[in-house]
Protein backbone atom coordinates (compact mmCIF):
# COMPACT_ATOMS: atom_id res chain seq x y z
CA UNK A 1 0.00 0.00 0.00
CA UNK A 2 1.39 3.66 -1.17
CA UNK A 3 2.41 6.26 1.85
CA UNK A 4 0.94 9.54 1.87
CA UNK A 5 2.97 12.36 1.68
CA UNK A 6 2.88 15.41 4.01
CA UNK A 7 -0.57 17.00 2.10
CA UNK A 8 -2.17 14.07 1.83
CA UNK A 9 -2.00 13.10 5.71
CA UNK A 10 -3.24 16.77 6.45
CA UNK A 11 -6.25 16.15 4.21
CA UNK A 12 -9.75 14.78 6.05
CA UNK A 13 -11.31 12.62 2.91
CA UNK A 14 -15.10 12.55 4.13
CA UNK A 15 -16.47 11.76 -0.01
CA UNK A 16 -15.21 8.65 -1.88
CA UNK A 17 -15.92 10.40 -5.53
CA UNK A 18 -16.17 7.61 -8.24
CA UNK A 19 -16.35 8.26 -12.35
CA UNK A 20 -19.36 5.78 -13.49
CA UNK A 21 -19.00 5.22 -17.26
CA UNK A 22 -20.91 3.03 -19.86
CA UNK A 23 -23.44 3.16 -22.70
CA UNK A 24 -27.27 4.11 -22.24
CA UNK A 25 -28.97 1.04 -20.58
CA UNK A 26 -26.07 -0.36 -19.14
CA UNK A 27 -27.68 -0.51 -15.54
CA UNK A 28 -25.53 2.40 -14.09
CA UNK A 29 -28.28 4.35 -12.05
CA UNK A 30 -28.95 1.19 -10.66
CA UNK A 31 -25.74 -0.16 -9.74
CA UNK A 32 -25.15 3.28 -7.68
CA UNK A 33 -28.72 2.76 -5.81
CA UNK A 34 -27.76 -0.51 -4.56
CA UNK A 35 -24.34 0.83 -3.68
CA UNK A 36 -26.44 3.73 -1.59
CA UNK A 37 -29.23 0.94 -0.72
CA UNK A 38 -31.84 3.27 -1.75
CA UNK A 39 -34.77 3.21 -4.45
CA UNK A 40 -34.26 7.21 -4.98
CA UNK A 41 -32.93 9.09 -7.44
CA UNK A 42 -30.01 11.01 -6.86
CA UNK A 43 -29.52 15.29 -5.72
CA UNK A 44 -27.52 16.79 -8.53
CA UNK A 45 -24.56 19.57 -8.10
CA UNK A 46 -22.92 21.42 -10.36
CA UNK A 47 -18.72 22.64 -9.83
CA UNK A 48 -19.93 25.15 -7.17
CA UNK A 49 -22.18 23.12 -4.91
CA UNK A 50 -25.62 24.71 -6.38
CA UNK A 51 -28.16 22.03 -6.48
CA UNK A 52 -30.11 21.50 -9.98
CA UNK A 53 -33.05 20.65 -10.91
CA UNK A 54 -33.10 17.05 -12.28
CA UNK A 55 -35.27 17.62 -14.90
CA UNK A 56 -33.50 20.28 -16.18
CA UNK A 57 -30.40 17.51 -16.39
CA UNK A 58 -32.30 14.98 -17.73
CA UNK A 59 -33.72 17.33 -21.02
CA UNK A 60 -29.83 18.18 -21.30
CA UNK A 61 -28.75 14.53 -21.93
CA UNK A 62 -31.96 14.16 -24.18
CA UNK A 63 -30.24 17.31 -26.12
CA UNK A 64 -26.76 15.36 -26.39
CA UNK A 65 -25.45 17.39 -23.82
CA UNK A 66 -23.75 16.42 -20.69
CA UNK A 67 -21.77 18.08 -17.74
CA UNK A 68 -19.78 15.37 -17.10
CA UNK A 69 -18.73 17.21 -13.86
CA UNK A 70 -22.10 17.84 -12.07
CA UNK A 71 -21.99 15.66 -8.84
CA UNK A 72 -24.82 12.77 -8.17
CA UNK A 73 -25.20 12.03 -4.25
CA UNK A 74 -27.58 10.00 -2.71
CA UNK A 75 -29.30 11.09 0.51
CA UNK A 76 -29.38 7.89 1.94
CA UNK A 77 -24.98 7.57 1.21
CA UNK A 78 -23.52 11.17 1.15
CA UNK A 79 -20.15 9.64 1.63
CA UNK A 80 -20.28 8.88 -2.38
CA UNK A 81 -20.16 11.79 -5.19
CA UNK A 82 -20.79 10.31 -8.30
CA UNK A 83 -19.64 11.97 -11.75
CA UNK A 84 -21.96 10.12 -14.80
CA UNK A 85 -19.57 10.56 -18.37
CA UNK A 86 -23.00 9.52 -20.17
CA UNK A 87 -23.18 10.81 -23.77
CA UNK A 88 -19.29 10.19 -24.78
CA UNK A 89 -20.34 6.75 -26.03
CA UNK A 90 -22.85 7.73 -28.83
CA UNK A 91 -19.74 8.67 -31.19
CA UNK A 92 -19.68 12.17 -30.56
CA UNK A 93 -15.86 13.06 -30.67
CA UNK A 94 -16.40 16.45 -28.60
CA UNK A 95 -18.00 14.71 -25.71
CA UNK A 96 -15.45 11.98 -25.53
CA UNK A 97 -12.90 14.94 -25.72
CA UNK A 98 -14.49 16.11 -22.92
CA UNK A 99 -14.95 12.89 -20.79
CA UNK A 100 -10.98 13.02 -21.49
CA UNK A 101 -9.89 16.27 -20.46
CA UNK A 102 -12.51 15.37 -17.06
CA UNK A 103 -10.58 12.19 -16.47
CA UNK A 104 -6.87 13.84 -16.66
CA UNK A 105 -7.51 16.73 -14.69
CA UNK A 106 -9.17 14.63 -11.76
CA UNK A 107 -6.89 11.99 -11.60
CA UNK A 108 -4.24 14.20 -11.24
CA UNK A 109 -6.17 17.42 -8.95
CA UNK A 110 -3.48 18.64 -5.85
CA UNK A 111 -6.36 17.91 -3.45
CA UNK A 112 -7.18 14.39 -3.01
CA UNK A 113 -10.71 15.26 -1.90
CA UNK A 114 -10.84 16.57 -5.63
CA UNK A 115 -9.50 13.47 -7.17
CA UNK A 116 -11.87 10.94 -8.45
CA UNK A 117 -10.71 8.15 -6.28
CA UNK A 118 -12.39 4.74 -8.68
CA UNK A 119 -13.65 4.80 -11.60
CA UNK A 120 -16.33 1.78 -12.50
CA UNK A 121 -16.56 0.80 -16.30
CA UNK A 122 -19.90 -0.84 -17.28
CA UNK A 123 -20.34 -3.27 -20.23
CA UNK A 124 -23.73 -4.89 -20.67
CA UNK A 125 -23.37 -8.58 -21.71
CA UNK A 126 -27.52 -8.55 -23.32
CA UNK A 127 -25.50 -8.87 -26.81
CA UNK A 128 -23.07 -10.82 -26.60
CA UNK A 129 -21.41 -9.94 -30.13
CA UNK A 130 -21.48 -6.07 -29.28
CA UNK A 131 -20.13 -6.46 -26.18
CA UNK A 132 -16.76 -4.73 -27.28
CA UNK A 133 -17.82 -1.90 -29.16
CA UNK A 134 -15.73 1.70 -30.07
CA UNK A 135 -16.86 3.78 -26.92
CA UNK A 136 -14.51 0.90 -24.96
CA UNK A 137 -11.64 0.63 -27.02
CA UNK A 138 -11.47 4.11 -27.18
CA UNK A 139 -11.67 4.96 -23.50
CA UNK A 140 -8.84 2.57 -22.52
CA UNK A 141 -6.88 2.99 -25.37
CA UNK A 142 -6.58 6.48 -25.21
CA UNK A 143 -7.54 7.89 -21.44
CA UNK A 144 -4.70 8.77 -19.00
CA UNK A 145 -6.28 7.63 -15.65
CA UNK A 146 -3.17 7.64 -13.58
CA UNK A 147 -3.10 5.53 -10.76
CA UNK A 148 -7.01 6.00 -10.25
CA UNK A 149 -7.95 2.17 -10.56
CA UNK A 150 -10.77 1.56 -13.04
CA UNK A 151 -13.00 -1.37 -12.23
CA UNK A 152 -14.71 -3.17 -15.48
CA UNK A 153 -18.42 -4.21 -14.58
CA UNK A 154 -20.09 -6.38 -16.59
CA UNK A 155 -23.80 -5.91 -15.63
CA UNK A 156 -26.77 -8.19 -16.66
CA UNK A 157 -24.59 -11.48 -16.76
CA UNK A 158 -28.11 -13.04 -16.41
CA UNK A 159 -28.91 -12.21 -20.26
CA UNK A 160 -26.18 -14.87 -20.99
CA UNK A 161 -27.73 -17.42 -19.71
CA UNK A 162 -30.77 -17.34 -22.61
CA UNK A 163 -27.87 -17.49 -25.05
CA UNK A 164 -26.59 -21.01 -23.39
CA UNK A 165 -29.78 -22.16 -23.51
CA UNK A 166 -30.09 -21.84 -26.77
CA UNK A 167 -26.93 -23.08 -27.92
CA UNK A 168 -27.17 -26.14 -25.33
CA UNK A 169 -30.64 -27.33 -25.24
CA UNK A 170 -30.47 -30.31 -27.37
CA UNK A 171 -27.95 -31.66 -24.34
CA UNK A 172 -30.10 -30.52 -21.66
CA UNK A 173 -32.90 -33.33 -22.62
CA UNK A 174 -33.43 -36.70 -20.05
CA UNK A 175 -30.84 -34.89 -17.37
CA UNK A 176 -31.22 -33.76 -13.39
CA UNK A 177 -32.25 -29.96 -13.21
CA UNK A 178 -29.06 -29.90 -11.09
CA UNK A 179 -27.24 -31.17 -14.11
CA UNK A 180 -28.95 -28.86 -16.42
CA UNK A 181 -27.72 -26.01 -14.77
CA UNK A 182 -24.50 -26.57 -14.44
CA UNK A 183 -24.01 -27.31 -18.28
CA UNK A 184 -26.14 -24.22 -18.74
CA UNK A 185 -23.72 -22.31 -16.45
CA UNK A 186 -20.25 -23.43 -17.84
CA UNK A 187 -21.95 -22.60 -21.05
CA UNK A 188 -22.39 -19.42 -19.76
CA UNK A 189 -18.68 -19.41 -19.10
CA UNK A 190 -17.49 -20.34 -22.05
CA UNK A 191 -19.75 -17.53 -23.80
CA UNK A 192 -17.88 -14.65 -21.94
CA UNK A 193 -14.46 -16.08 -22.28
CA UNK A 194 -14.98 -16.46 -26.11
CA UNK A 195 -16.16 -12.51 -26.09
CA UNK A 196 -12.44 -12.08 -25.59
CA UNK A 197 -13.87 -8.55 -24.09
CA UNK A 198 -11.87 -8.96 -20.91
CA UNK A 199 -8.79 -9.41 -22.87
CA UNK A 200 -8.88 -6.69 -24.66
CA UNK A 201 -9.79 -4.36 -22.34
CA UNK A 202 -6.30 -5.74 -20.76
CA UNK A 203 -4.43 -5.24 -23.97
CA UNK A 204 -0.77 -4.10 -23.47
CA UNK A 205 -1.25 -1.61 -26.25
CA UNK A 206 -3.97 0.12 -24.02
CA UNK A 207 -3.05 3.32 -22.12
CA UNK A 208 -5.49 2.27 -19.42
CA UNK A 209 -6.13 -1.32 -17.98
CA UNK A 210 -8.37 -2.44 -15.43
CA UNK A 211 -7.54 -3.78 -12.01
CA UNK A 212 -10.13 -6.03 -11.38
CA UNK A 213 -13.44 -6.91 -12.86
CA UNK A 214 -16.58 -7.76 -11.50
CA UNK A 215 -20.55 -9.82 -12.84
CA UNK A 216 -23.10 -8.35 -11.89
CA UNK A 217 -26.62 -10.06 -12.21
CA UNK A 218 -30.14 -9.67 -11.27
CA UNK A 219 -29.70 -5.70 -10.17
CA UNK A 220 -32.92 -5.26 -10.43
CA UNK A 221 -34.12 -8.09 -7.63
CA UNK A 222 -34.63 -6.79 -4.20
CA UNK A 223 -31.80 -8.54 -2.57
CA UNK A 224 -29.23 -7.40 -4.98
CA UNK A 225 -26.23 -5.98 -4.01
CA UNK A 226 -22.82 -4.58 -4.87
CA UNK A 227 -20.55 -5.88 -2.15
CA UNK A 228 -18.15 -7.83 -4.40
CA UNK A 229 -17.83 -4.51 -6.67
CA UNK A 230 -17.22 -2.48 -3.53
CA UNK A 231 -14.57 -5.11 -1.97
CA UNK A 232 -12.96 -5.15 -5.17
CA UNK A 233 -12.62 -1.17 -5.08
CA UNK A 234 -11.64 -1.22 -1.64
CA UNK A 235 -8.49 -3.29 -2.48
CA UNK A 236 -7.88 -1.60 -5.86
CA UNK A 237 -6.91 1.58 -4.05
CA UNK A 238 -3.16 1.63 -3.16
CA UNK A 239 -4.10 4.70 -0.30
CA UNK A 240 -4.96 3.82 3.04
CA UNK A 241 -6.85 7.13 3.41
CA UNK A 242 -8.92 6.27 0.76
CA UNK A 243 -9.75 3.01 2.04
CA UNK A 244 -10.83 4.19 5.24
CA UNK A 245 -12.87 6.98 3.32
CA UNK A 246 -14.26 4.13 1.04
CA UNK A 247 -15.46 1.36 3.91
CA UNK A 248 -16.43 4.22 6.15
CA UNK A 249 -19.45 4.67 3.56
CA UNK A 250 -20.23 0.95 4.38
CA UNK A 251 -21.23 1.32 7.96
CA UNK A 252 -23.48 -2.26 7.66
CA UNK A 253 -21.03 -4.10 6.15
CA UNK A 254 -18.63 -5.19 9.12
CA UNK A 255 -17.18 -8.00 6.64
CA UNK A 256 -15.69 -5.61 4.08
CA UNK A 257 -13.70 -3.58 7.21
CA UNK A 258 -12.66 -6.96 9.09
CA UNK A 259 -11.24 -7.55 5.60
CA UNK A 260 -9.60 -4.30 5.21
CA UNK A 261 -8.43 -4.15 8.76
CA UNK A 262 -6.41 -7.89 8.52
CA UNK A 263 -4.95 -6.59 4.93
CA UNK A 264 -3.62 -3.79 6.78
CA UNK A 265 -1.89 -5.60 9.18
CA UNK A 266 -0.45 -8.02 6.42
CA UNK A 267 0.55 -5.84 4.44
CA UNK A 268 2.27 -4.22 7.78
CA UNK A 269 3.88 -7.41 8.75
CA UNK A 270 5.48 -8.02 5.40
CA UNK A 271 7.04 -4.82 5.29
CA UNK A 272 9.30 -5.53 8.16
CA UNK A 273 12.43 -6.68 8.16
CA UNK A 274 14.35 -8.59 10.67
CA UNK A 275 13.06 -9.86 13.76
CA UNK A 276 9.37 -9.30 14.37
CA UNK A 277 8.34 -7.23 17.09
CA UNK A 278 4.66 -6.60 17.33
CA UNK A 279 3.54 -3.51 19.13
CA UNK A 280 0.05 -4.86 20.30
CA UNK A 281 -1.32 -0.88 21.06
CA UNK A 282 -0.37 0.18 17.69
CA UNK A 283 -2.19 -3.11 15.70
CA UNK A 284 -5.44 -2.18 18.25
CA UNK A 285 -6.07 0.95 16.92
CA UNK A 286 -5.27 0.23 13.07
CA UNK A 287 -7.67 -2.92 13.57
CA UNK A 288 -10.15 -0.41 15.77
CA UNK A 289 -9.79 2.51 12.76
CA UNK A 290 -11.69 0.34 10.71
CA UNK A 291 -14.66 0.36 12.56
CA UNK A 292 -14.55 4.28 13.35
CA UNK A 293 -18.60 4.66 13.29
CA UNK A 294 -19.27 1.59 15.66
CA UNK A 295 -19.86 3.97 19.29
CA UNK A 296 -17.74 1.60 21.38
CA UNK A 297 -14.94 1.54 18.83
CA UNK A 298 -14.39 4.74 18.09
CA UNK A 299 -13.97 4.80 21.96
CA UNK A 300 -11.30 2.74 21.90
CA UNK A 301 -9.77 3.92 18.58
CA UNK A 302 -9.63 7.61 20.25
CA UNK A 303 -8.04 6.24 23.60
CA UNK A 304 -5.40 3.73 21.65
CA UNK A 305 -4.87 6.83 19.32
CA UNK A 306 -3.87 9.18 22.70
CA UNK A 307 -2.10 6.27 24.02
CA UNK A 308 0.08 6.57 20.73
CA UNK A 309 1.06 9.81 21.18
CA UNK A 310 2.84 9.79 24.76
Amino acid sequence: MATLDAQEIREIIERFRVLIVGRANAGKTTILQKVCNTTDEPEIYDTKGRKIDTNVVQSSIKRGNHNIANEMVFKSNPGFVFHDSCGFEAGSKDEFEDMKKFVSERVHAKKLEERIHAIWYCIPMDEPSRTFQLSEEKFFLECDTGKVPVIAVFTKFEALRPFAYGEIKKQLKDISAEERSKRIAQRVEEIFVNTRVYDRLCDSKNRTRPKFYVRLENMNKPNANCKVLLERTTFALDNEQLRLCLVSTQQSNLELGIKCAVATLVDRAHSLFGPLRIDYGVYQYDIAKWFSHLKLVRLWSTTLERHKRR
